[in-house]
C-alpha cells in the first residue's frame, strides 16, 4: 500500500527488504535495449555497462564493479577522485540517473528473457 506521507515514505524506503531493494535500483534501458527487451527499465548488475545521465560526471560510460542495496548506488570501474592524502576512492552513483547501455547476462537472466518473451511469467507473485 502506497503511503503519502514523506515520513512514511522514507522510513519505508530505509527498511525495505532486499527483494524490494534489488527493484529500487532499477535504471532505463538504452532504446536498443528497449526494442530488443521489451522492457524500459531493468535492476543494475555487476558487470553492466552503464552511462551517467545528470551530474557532473554527465557523458561517462563504463561497467559497473559494485552495487550497494544498502546505500542504493552503484560505482563504476574509472569513476573515481583523489583524496587530499593522495589516495583514490570510487565515486558513488544512484542508478536512477544512469542509462543501461549493455547488459551483463548470465544463463538466468538470459533465459528468463526468453521466458517472458514468449509470455510465460518468472516471477509469478509481481
Amino acid at each position: 500500500m502506497k503511503v503519502k506521507n514523506p515520513g512514511k515514505q522514507r522510513k519505508m524506503l530505509f527498511n525495505a527488504p532486499a527483494h524490494k531493494r534489488h527493484k529500487m535500483m532499477a535504471a532505463p534501458l538504452s532504446s536498443e535495449l528497449t526494442a530488443q527487451k521489451g522492457a524500459k527499465t531493468l535492476p543494475v548488475r555487476k558487470g553492466d555497462t552503464v552511462r551517467i545521465l545528470r551530474g557532473d560526471n554527465k557523458g561517462f560510460e563504463g561497467k559497473v564493479s559494485r552495487v550497494d542495496l544498502k546505500a542504493y548506488r552503484i560505482y563504476m570501474e574509472g569513476l573515481t577522485r583523489e583524496k587530499v592524502d593522495g589516495t583514490n576512492i570510487f565515486l558513488a552513483v544512484h542508478p536512477s540517473k544512469v542509462q543501461i547501455r549493455s547488459l551483463n547476462l548470465d544463463y538466468a537472466a538470459s533465459s528468463t528473457f526468453a521466458l517472458e518473451k514468449e509470455g510465460v511469467s518468472c516471477f509469478p507473485y509481481h
